[in-house]
């Protein structure tokens, strides 16, 4: 980690809009690639559709004094390498590829989604089995991000609880409840609410995305990184039994609150659920 005056590094939180997204395009020229890209598989097909994230430094944590549980306080982190992250999460489509290629076995008792929806109820070891495949199909690595790269990318740039801003509303993210506000509705609509919650998890890319144009940051399904909750040891040691992973991202069950940037939530490493899912980050290694 660098101070944010490393002369190398740009501090992201003090750029513009049109300076971040300059910095994208420019990170993406440097690495020979569209700043939006997919990989072809060997098939053919194109594989997820990719963002590359520049590098820099930020500020990771919740900066507010009250914190909720495990929130990390805020540091700065430079993130050394620019790397390409997917637009979205990975979808049943995507995944039922894999599991068609790889004879993938679905337990019958578990809800499965479908097309372009995220593919939930698979928990890490098959999502890794899954990005391990798509390294082999594309001849580029894929892994699941780092916190610090997720939270990077999340916030592209901004500073506040949301890409968006301080609040978020219901065209923005798909949560479970929404706090509304500087809003004032008279007369019998004061009795309706704003927002219906979907409760369930919607297709990909229904709602906008951030500067760096990835969607469903915040809300839909939690999301999978690579990092151990705090106090855990090194995940490459042997006997992963268990141990608890980091998730971000907020989900369509829980409230906003619990999508901000800096939320966290720690999940089993063998866990399944119809709110977790997870984004692939493809490895860039800039031309010389």
């Amino acid at each position: 980690m660098n101070a944010p005056h490393d002369p190398h590094a740009p501090f992201v939180h003090d750029l513009s809009p049109a300076q971040l997204r300059a910095l994208q395009e420019n990170s993406a020229r440097l690495n020979q690639l569209p700043a939006h890209f997919h990989d072809t598989l060997s098939d053919g097909t194109a594989g997820p559709e990719m963002a590359i994230i520049p590098a820099g430094v930020y500020t990771q944590g919740n900066p507010e004094t009250k914190r909720e549980f495990g929130e990390l306080t805020p540091r700065h982190v430079n993130i050394e390498q620019a790397f390409a992250i997917g637009r979205f999460c990975i979808t049943a489509d995507e995944f039922e590829r894999y599991a068609a290629a790889t004879r993938h076995h679905w337990p019958d008792h578990l809800v499965r989604t479908e097309a372009r929806q995220p593919v939930t109820n698979v928990n890490r070891e098959e999502a890794m089995a899954y990005l391990a495949w798509l390294s082999a199909e594309s001849g580029h690595r894929y892994r699941l991000p780092t916190e610090a790269e997720w939270e990077y990318a999340a916030r592209a740039g901004s500073a506040t609880r949301y890409c968006f801003g301080d609040d978020l509303g219901c065209s923005e993210a798909n949560t479970g409840s929404f706090q509304i506000v500087g809003r004032s509705v008279q007369g019998w609509r004061r009795f309706l609410p704003f927002c219906a919650p979907m409760n369930q998890a919607v297709d990909v890319g229904l709602y906008p995305a951030n500067i760096w144009g990835l969607h469903d940051m915040h809300g839909n399904v939690w999301e999978f990184t690579s990092d151990l909750w705090q106090g855990q040891a090194d995940p490459n040691s042997p006997g992963k039994v268990g141990k608890w992973f980091v998730t971000k991202g907020g989900s369509w069950f829980e409230s906003a609150w619990q999508s901000r940037s800096c939320a966290r939530k720690p999940r089993w490493f063998d866990e399944l659920d119809v709110n977790l899912g997870f984004r692939a980050v493809r490895e860039v290694e800039t031309p010389q």
